[in-house]
């Protein structure tokens, strides 16, 4: 197989015609990759992925070919899919205030040109879930926030508005899912792609805790940061490091790697209502 992709945590190969993508344990900060892996972590991401992906199927097709079907070495933690031409475009539906959209929100009033009321809070709930695009920059450099407009001009109006219907579908879907579990997605992002017939599919991972905000319901308290079930705890933990940000980064302390693991382990088994660890893989 030929490695086609080396990201900070996963890898891309080619397969003949498929493609599979493998995650890593590998954990990043401030688009660093710490020393210290999180165990189990590319399985946990891989598998919640896959699941997700069988439940929005009737939404929108995926680019899944299998889950089994792939290297020894790899298993539990690699898909093989099928080759997709991306959409330029990171497909990120907000339902509650946070992160990045927070900081655009104080800044403008609003989060890729979608005017929000005023008076809302860090971990303020939206009048109504949000389609807020930004660029999808590559070679280390940062996404911009971009609007629907600019969307309209990068890949035309009929596709931008399949693009952003989608979004907010699979974010309700994924959202109202989440919620008879005791789990808020307050964000999530989502990345389209044409297959060889020209069909608009789902593809990337898919709500999983490295590409979604999940918080627990009743620990939700707006005006102040929430209990995150993703690498938070990592970034909070190397904030107060003193780290300047630069490699090398520090080592991760052993009750931080478990923290970490326990909040990806504890969300993959409220979402699905499964047991970690499992023997057997979803597909």
């Amino acid at each position: 197989m030929e490695l086609l992709h080396a990201g900070k945590v996963r890898e891309v190969y080619a397969d003949g015609e498929d493609i599979i993508l493998v995650a890593s344990d590998r954990v990043s900060v401030y688009d660093i990759v710490l020393p210290t892996p999180i165990p189990d972590k590319g399985k946990l991401l891989t598998q919640l992925s896959l699941w997700w992906f069988d439940r929005l199927a009737d939404i929108v097709g995926h680019h899944v070919i299998s889950g089994t079907d792939v290297p020894a070495e790899w298993a539990g933690r690699a898909v093989r899919c099928r080759r997709l031409d991306m959409v330029p475009v990171e497909c990120i539906a907000r339902g509650y205030l946070a992160g990045l959209g927070l900081k655009e929100y104080e800044k403008y009033g609003s989060v890729s040109g979608v005017g929000l009321p005023e008076g809302l809070v860090e971990g303020s709930k939206l009048p109504q879930p949000i389609f807020t695009p930004t660029t999808k920059a590559g070679g280390g450099a940062h996404d911009e926030f971009i609007t629907y407009d600019d969307v309209v001009d990068q890949v035309g109006p009929d596709l931008a508005a399949r693009l952003r219907d989608l979004t907010l579908q699979l974010y309700s879907r994924g959202a109202e899912t989440a919620a008879r579990n005791g789990i808020l997605m307050a964000d999530t992002k989502f990345e389209f792609g044409a297959s060889a017939d020209g069909e608009l599919v789902l593809g990337d991972e898919v709500l999983t805790s490295d590409s979604s905000r999940f918080w627990p319901a009743d620990q939700w308290e707006p005006g102040r940061a929430q209990f995150a079930f993703d690498k938070q705890f990592v970034r909070d933990w190397a904030a107060g490091t003193g780290w300047d940000k630069t490699p090398p980064a520090p080592p991760v302390p052993d009750d931080v790697v478990a923290a970490t693991r326990a909040r990806y382990v504890e969300v993959y088994e409220r979402i699905t209502g499964r047991t970690w660890p499992q023997h057997d893989v979803v597909r």
